[in-house]
């Protein structure tokens, strides 16, 4: 075949121009955009590399966004906690001026018109907002978590920053941690809060004293040996109740009487599981030795001279029997002084370790409130009624909620062992109208029952079943009652909204009857609480206790909801706006020391409000080192996302960014080959017929 001049051209400059200047577009398209290729189809390795980088970037940048978030967050709280810790060192400064004995009533109380002044410095810290959002209030960031009166408004939840894949770590720290936390390192200390003079000798009760110190005698006649007698009842930091009578003559030693109680509590000997002390003022301090738990409590009375004879009712029994029933030392007298000087209507004399202005609940002692341990009614502010026990779990040592099983709280060990069944609880006071009512709630395994004397003619009128939520609606079994089967119950009974006959049906409507006029809930530490829903001061009262409170020969409690009990010192629960505001009230009061003859009865005194200060500024600062750990973490996942943004887009670089100086070379090298091509073209261009014969 003849080569020709057509073909020739084709083959030289036709193909290699259309390569050319393909080569020459992509070039110049790299040096134009910066980028290597432009569509999937220019390198479809290329173009699978970048993409899985570019999402990689952007997942980066969430995980960056969402740390930067958080950092922010928890280095404000680390901010916030530092001036919580400076305004705690301040407070405590000032307790300690106050405690020193020698300020007048005008300089304590201004010392207490700063703390005043501190508490609500608090209270603006922990109502700190970033843009808004709060800080402290869980994941409720748009509620103001600390409201007027320091009550807790948010919740425990706590909010996450995305560290990367199944990666998080918490940035907040939560009001309920802060506010409400719980210190597991801390030891329950309770203490008594009537100062015990030495009624022979004159000044302060020691160890060394005797009983007849303590107790006087009622005709001074040291020939004659008494007997003295103390009805000690407590709760142990496990949660079991006791209950006992201490029989001792006038010679044993007050040191014989802290070591029964200790005893009581369980102290053997060889290992005890408790202190008991005496204050500067004679006060009986209990400390537990068992870290963490909240449950440690105790009450005491004393009697000396118990001659009594009859009953309340009248009846001849032995004075044993007599001595076994706590409610006949309402007919004794209680006022030493008359007993000296010959005034006192009765010879028996009875002494208070706890006073707490509580009422008694009905049929209780009447003239001796002290003497009256868990049969006291709640107490009254408005339309409200809140008993004083917390209701606390036996595993957990965490607060009951609404829907927590009584028998989780209760103490099993009294009664049928292991079962609420057979346990009976007394409900008396006044419904909101201020009618008069006398029920009892009893748990049975075969069904529990609450029944109400409507008439209070001592019969029960009418019994109602109390019905579980299963299908069939039978009644709770004892071990299944909850406490918002309980609060029903109460519910029914101060609203005087009751069932109107006995199926499941007729309990349901007068539940829902009941909350239209009152409600009855617990509170944020775990407290029964009554609110009138008609009145704004109510009428009502209630007093919730166990059966066999009064009877010294029955067992113990199973539980107690309100009670004439020992003051805290210390908790391992936290209560910070409480612990602050209880602090500043004993400076208010100008109490030095827990003390029942004025202002507050149940208040702890300047000297134990340090000791709770101190408590709380080792959570504080247990919680700030967590706050620092946290920004920390947080700091330190920020720099890493940093670097791994820079890296990752230092490789997508390499991958997909075009290298300026070798496309340029590579456009050079390009156009002189396209100017080599056109040269060679042009030249064949002008060869004659003859060059090619």
């Amino acid at each position: 075949m003849r080569v020709t001049s057509s073909m020739y051209y084709n083959s030289l400059y036709a193909t290699n121009n259309l390569k050319i200047n393909n080569e020459l577009f992509d070039v110049n398209k790299q040096i134009a955009s910066g980028l290597k290729i432009q569509y999937a189809k220019d390198d479809v390795r290329t173009f699978t590399e970048t993409m899985r980088l570019d999402n990689e970037l952007v997942t980066i940048g969430q995980v960056k966004k969402s740390t930067e978030s958080g950092y922010k967050i928890s280095n404000q709280t680390d901010v916030v906690l530092n001036e919580f810790e400076t305004s705690l060192d301040r407070m405590k400064t000032l307790l300690i001026n106050a405690a020193n004995g020698t300020h007048s009533p005008d300089s304590l109380d201004a010392i207490a018109g700063e703390l005043r002044g501190l508490e609500k410095h608090f209270k603006n810290l922990a109502n700190t907002s970033i843009n808004g959002q709060f800080l402290f209030s869980g994941s409720a960031i748009n509620t103001k978590p600390i409201d007027a009166n320091g009550i807790y408004q948010g919740n425990d939840a706590g909010i996450n920053s995305v560290l990367g894949s199944n990666s998080t770590q918490k940035y907040n720290l939560t009001g309920a941690e802060l506010f409400l936390g719980e210190e597991k390192n801390t030891k329950r200390e309770i203490t008594t809060n009537v100062i015990n003079n030495d009624l022979i000798n004159g000044g302060i009760i020691t160890p060394d004293s005797s009983i007849r110190d303590l107790m006087g005698d009622a005709d001074n006649d040291t020939t004659t040996v008494n007997k003295n007698y103390f009805y000690i009842r407590g709760t142990r930091s496990d949660g079991t109740a006791f209950k006992v009578r201490k029989e001792f003559d006038d010679t044993a030693k007050v040191s014989d009487l802290m070591d029964e109680i200790g005893k009581a509590y369980g102290n053997n000997g060889s290992i005890n599981v408790v202190n008991v002390s005496l204050n500067a003022n004679g006060q009986i301090v209990v400390e537990d030795k068992q870290k963490g738990s909240s449950k440690l409590d105790f009450h005491m009375v004393g009697a000396v001279d118990f001659d009594l004879t009859t009953d309340e009712n009248g009846d001849t029994q032995n004075n044993d029997a007599l001595v076994d029933d706590i409610d006949l030392l309402d007919v004794g007298e209680k006022d030493y002084a008359k007993i000296k000087d010959g005034t006192a209507t009765s010879s028996l004399y009875v002494k208070e370790f706890i006073q707490s202005g509580f009422t008694p609940a009905s049929g209780a002692a009447v003239n001796i409130e002290g003497i009256v341990y868990d049969r006291t009614q709640f107490s009254k502010s408005g339309a409200e009624l809140t008993s004083n026990v917390p209701q606390i779990l036996k595993e957990t040592n965490a607060f009951a909620s609404p829907s927590t099983k009584i028998s989780e709280v209760a103490d099993l060990s009294q009664g049928t062992a292991g079962t609420l069944d057979g346990t009976t609880f007394n409900l008396t006071g006044k419904d909101i109208n201020g009618n008069s009512y006398t029920a009892t709630i009893e748990l049975k395994s075969a069904g529990s029952q609450f029944s109400i004397d409507t008439n209070n003619d001592g019969t029960v009128d009418t019994s109602y079943d109390i019905f579980n939520m299963q299908s069939p609606r039978t009644a709770t079994a004892a071990d299944n009652v909850t406490y918002q089967q309980l609060m029903d119950v109460v519910n029914m009974v101060v609203t005087n909204n009751l069932p109107a006959g006995t199926t499941a049906n007729d309990y349901d409507n007068a539940i829902i009857a009941s909350n239209t006029e009152g409600n009855t809930s617990l509170t944020y530490d775990g407290k029964l609480k009554f609110t009138d829903l008609t009145a704004t001061q109510t009428q009502s009262t209630i007093a919730l206790y166990d059966a066999n409170s009064d009877n010294f020969t029955a067992d113990a409690s199973v539980m107690t909801f309100n009670a004439n009990n020992a003051l805290t010192v210390v908790d391992p629960k936290t209560d910070f706006f409480k612990n602050l505001d209880e602090a500043i009230t004993a400076v208010e009061d100008h109490k030095l020391y827990p003390d029942s003859s004025s202002g507050n009865m149940r208040n702890q005194g300047i000297e134990n409000a340090l000791a709770a200060i101190d408590k709380l500024q080792s959570h504080v600062s247990r919680s700030h080192s967590v706050v620092g750990a946290q920004s920390n973490t947080l700091n330190t996942s920020l720099e890493r996302t940093s670097l791994l943004e820079v890296s990752t887009m230092t490789l997508r670089s390499e991958v997909i960014d075009t290298d300026i100086a070798e496309a340029s070379l590579r456009l050079s090298q390009l156009n002189l080959n396209y100017q080599a091509m056109l040269s060679t073209v042009g030249k064949i261009s002008q060869l004659s017929l003859v060059n090619y014969l």
